[in-house]
């Protein structure tokens, strides 16, 4: 137990250390990204150009449905090809699979947890 409790005072140091460092250098971080990404601000910022851009967004998405649809379906055929010649594949193709599965269901649950408000126990009333 005692060992548990001087790790536990050992992280809240380095938390304290992570949080001061930030509230040192955070604001002239801030400043610097800024500056780098300047081109990318619109000025001034007012609705009607957030709602210019929001719409740009929404109409530009729309837009790429069709080239998504293509590759989508280039992909499931693909998957077809490989299910058809499986007696083809080698065990680093079945690891590399076994890993996107493993790492699909790891952001599933992750954004099970997050939809749960970031609880392992359940959802909220």
């Amino acid at each position: 137990m005692c060992m548990m409790a001087s790790k536990l005072v050992q992280v809240q140091s380095k938390a304290c250390e992570a949080s001061k460092f930030v509230a040192k250098h955070g604001t002239s971080y801030y400043r610097q990204l800024l500056e780098k990404n300047k081109h990318y601000i619109q000025e001034p910022a007012t609705v009607e150009k957030c709602q210019e851009l929001s719409k740009q967004l929404l109409y530009t998405r729309l837009a790429s449905i069709p080239k998504r649809y293509e590759t989508f379906w280039k992909e499931v055929d693909y998957a077809k090809n490989l299910w058809k010649n499986r007696s083809d594949l080698k065990v680093e193709d079945a690891g590399i699979a076994a890993l996107f599965g493993l790492e699909c269901f790891a952001w599933y649950c992750a954004g099970e947890i997050a939809g749960r408000g970031f609880t392992f126990t359940g959802y909220y009333p």
